[in-house]
């Protein structure tokens, strides 16, 4: 086809292509797979650019419910992802970009617009070969803008699904071009049945045929399971599958995802997958990250604990409880324990639950509070009970965007004497809006406009001096004690501070901590003689990784654990 060969006229790339994919059940680890190969072989001295591939059509992730979707992850530059890139981030300590993202609804977005601007010169477009070249431009567009010398691909979602079989086929393409620049990894389950008692390979064995169906035969088996897998699964899954016993690589559960690199080091599976491209170390430098394990060991084993409680309103699916819509809180809370030598046992509390039984019976029993961001009217009342809870007994808190918003609200109503106040994302006839919508984002609304229209992506803030904030970012060396403390925090809201209200609010007692260059819009607040209570209105979550936490969470732990001494 005259299409295949122009495709090809660009230059060739150096970069190694790695895709990963998941067996027959979803939430099975490749995220973290993906991470730890990407933060090992970055150890070895490569530059490497991590890739989520997405089936659904939507354009990102923005617009999907939290319930449906997990988290929404938002890089620096403004994009609004899946949940695994926060895990990308964190594991290789590097802000990615638009090009570490791709949808089905980017890809065909693209190919309808090229086709309606006659770049395919007049040719029938089709699903094969259109769709799968440009998810391959789209792959090497990433190889392109961080220098890589490895591209990691994970494909969401199961094999077999059919809104998966082009990522599949642009994977068997791109081996059949390039076989000895292409791999595959297959993250697959062996469950351990409870009446049976013995670990079972089929899953796995049923998931390799399948992608064997796709044209793929893998070149790694990840076998995630309870324990390591032994010696005769593994023979078995080598007979079955084709993949040489020595690239089925064990995957037990583990008490921290950050320990998932080192139980593939200990593997060599590093080195098995540079053998196989025909490549060697440029250096061995993980020593970090060992540091970090043993770091997490130590803190387990000492037994010294804190309560946190994630007062959250997106939990609820069915009969389920579901964290990873705040995952990204969860991992920063960990990083910033393990920053002052703490275990953080974190407990989800619903907001609604807090609405029905009352904030002291649902709360007492905790050391520190944080409340997460959100959007809409249900739970709210929660979350501001929680808040006046924390605020009345000293409990340290951090408020994050929505936890920011409320915080606000909570005291202009109980401190302020402004009884009706609230967010006009609530109540459009509250008569004291302290929190509206921004102007901009009001006409964005009006015509429908949501699809990544929000205040979106890195933001320069400056930091008052003398507050805790401050405090927080000088321990972090982030900042320094002279000249403008300026810092760059993501955002992902549409509504924000209103300043009609800043001077009755400050005269009340509320610290103005953080404000964008300009003075004009209100980035962080706190209080006084409370031993920590910070509301951030970005996600300071977002930019939180195990080897450098965040210092608004260093700070919040660190004043959850002098407190509790």
């Amino acid at each position: 086809m005259s299409y295949h060969i122009k495709a090809r006229k660009a230059k060739k790339l150096n970069t190694k292509f790695i895709f990963v994919s998941g067996g027959v059940i979803s939430s099975v680890g490749k995220g973290v797979t993906t991470a730890s190969l990407a933060a090992l072989l970055e150890s070895r001295g490569y530059s490497v650019a991590p890739v989520k591939c997405d089936m659904y059509l939507n354009v990102d992730a923005g617009t999907i419910r939290p319930q449906e979707h997990g988290e929404v992850f938002v890089t620096k530059d403004g994009v609004e992802t899946d949940q695994d890139l926060g895990n990308y981030e964190r594991f290789i300590n590097a802000d990615l970009s638009s090009s570490n993202y791709i949808t089905n609804g980017q890809v065909y977005q693209t190919i309808i617009q090229k086709e309606r601007n006659f770049e395919y010169d007049g040719e029938d477009v089709e699903i094969v070969p259109h769709v799968p070249e440009e998810i391959i431009r789209r792959l090497e567009k990433a190889a392109v803008e961080r220098r890589a010398d490895f591209v990691i691909a994970e494909i969401g979602g199961t094999v077999g699904e059919y809104q998966n079989v082009l990522y599949m086929e642009a994977n068997r393409i791109m081996k059949y071009r390039d076989n000895r620049d292409v791999i595959h990894v297959h993250v697959g389950y062996l469950p351990t049945p409870p009446s049976v008692g013995e670990m079972k390979s089929k899953p796995v064995q049923t998931s390799v045929r399948i992608l064997n169906g796709s044209g793929i035969q893998p070149d790694f088996l990840i076998c995630r399971a309870e324990k390591p897998i032994d010696d005769r699964r593994k023979e078995t899954l080598a007979w079955v599958t084709s993949v040489p016993v020595q690239n089925i690589i064990a995957a037990p559960n583990v008490d921290s995802i950050y320990r998932v690199p080192m139980n593939f080091e200990q593997q060599h599976l590093t080195d098995k997958i540079l053998e196989k491209f025909g490549m060697k170390s440029r250096k061995n430098d993980f020593q970090e990250w060992k540091n970090l394990i043993g770091r997490i060991s130590r803190i387990t084993e000492s037994k010294k604990v804190v309560d946190i409680a994630v007062v959250g309103k997106y939990y609820e699916t069915g009969a389920y409880k579901l964290a990873d819509v705040y995952i990204s809180v969860v991992e920063a809370i960990k990083h910033g324990s393990w920053a002052n030598n703490v275990k953080a046992n974190l407990h989800w509390i619903s907001s609604i639950d807090v609405e029905k039984h009352g904030a002291k019976k649902v709360l007492e029993k905790f050391d520190g509070i944080v409340v997460p961001g959100g959007f809409g009217s249900r739970g709210t009342e929660g979350m501001i009970s929680t808040i006046q809870y924390a605020r009345e007994n000293n409990v340290p808190y951090l408020g994050l965007c929505y936890g920011m918003q409320m915080a606000t609200i909570e005291f202009a109503r109980n401190v302020a004497g402004l009884k009706l106040a609230n967010t006009t994302e609530v109540d459009d006839d509250t008569p004291h809006p302290v929190i509206h919508i921004m102007p901009d984002q009001e006409k964005k609304l009006l015509n429908r406009e949501y699809g990544a229209t929000m205040r979106l992506g890195g933001w320069d803030c400056v930091i008052t001096r003398g507050t805790i904030t401050e405090k927080c970012y000088l321990d972090s060396k982030i900042i320094g004690k002279t000249g403008k403390a300026k810092i760059n925090e993501r955002h992902r809201h549409r509504y924000e501070f209103n300043n009609e209200y800043r001077e009755k609010l400050e005269a009340g007692g509320l610290v103005i901590s953080g404000t964008t260059p300009d003075g004009k819009l209100v980035e962080i607040v706190e209080l006084k003689n409370h031993p920590f209570f910070v509301g951030s209105q970005f996600h300071p979550e977002f930019q939180s990784r195990p080897l450098s936490p965040h210092p608004l969470f260093a700070g919040f732990v660190k004043a959850v654990v002098k407190l509790k001494k």
